[in-house]
């Protein structure tokens, strides 16, 4: 029958596994050495840069830097904190504001735009800076006090527009206006007394003397206040 007691290891085995235990250590140790060494040649010259460039922009700004300085930085943005605090919060609603309008403006900004292109091809622009130069005009040639002397003049003037844009006055005027159009003067010839009575027989001559003594009512009325 076979033996079926196991070998033990002896001593020397365990001292050799042992051994190979710590040699693969020490071979994973000296990888890592050398891979740390390797990035170190790698990021040194990195390094030289930065720490060169941050040298020079701290030599720049060492004249107008002091340490104090940052201290009473601190000191007063704790102080001014419930400030800072506001102020964000003004910051939030002036924000949640503007998202609020902005599809309001997006729509009301080209509708602008439209609008006042509309008002430049109707030449009200134009129409406003050639008053604004009649104001200089007016300026250049009288002064304050003159133009305030004349504001009766003015109001006179307006009402005197107002009563023009009646349309009955509209219409007289514009009547008054046709007749030299309609009169051949090329054609007139004297008359006398007998000429004056036989163009007194005509409807239209009455209808004028009709209308000269409306007229001179009219006149007469003015005497009277």
């Amino acid at each position: 029958m076979p033996d079926k007691t196991e070998k033990k290891p002896s001593k020397e085995d365990l001292l050799l596994e042992r051994l190979d235990r710590m040699e693969g250590q020490l071979q994973t140790l000296v990888k890592a050495q050398q891979s740390l060494a390797e990035l170190k040649a790698d990021i040194s010259p990195l390094m030289n840069s930065t720490v060169r460039l941050l040298i020079n922009e701290l030599g720049m700004v060492e004249s107008g830097f002091q340490l104090e300085d940052v201290f009473a930085l601190i000191k007063q943005g704790m102080r001014n904190l419930r400030n800072l605090t506001q102020g964000l919060e003004m910051m939030e609603n002036m924000f949640e504001l503007w998202n609020s309008m902005e599809p309001l403006l997006k729509s009301a900004v080209p509708n602008l735009i439209n609008y006042m292109d509309n008002l430049e091809r109707k030449g009200v622009f134009r129409t406003y800076v050639a008053m604004l130069e009649v104001r200089a005009k007016v300026a250049a040639h009288y002064d304050a006090e003159e133009i305030a002397d004349m504001s009766d003049a003015f109001v006179l003037m307006l009402s005197m527009l107002k009563k023009l844009s009646d349309p009955q006055m509209v219409d007289f005027m514009n009547r008054i206006l046709d007749l030299p159009m309609g009169i051949n003067l090329k054609g007139t010839k004297p008359l006398g007394p007998l000429g004056m009575l036989s163009v007194m027989g005509s409807k239209e001559a009455r209808q004028g003397l009709g209308v000269a003594m409306e007229l001179t009512k009219a006149l007469g009325r003015l005497s009277q206040g």
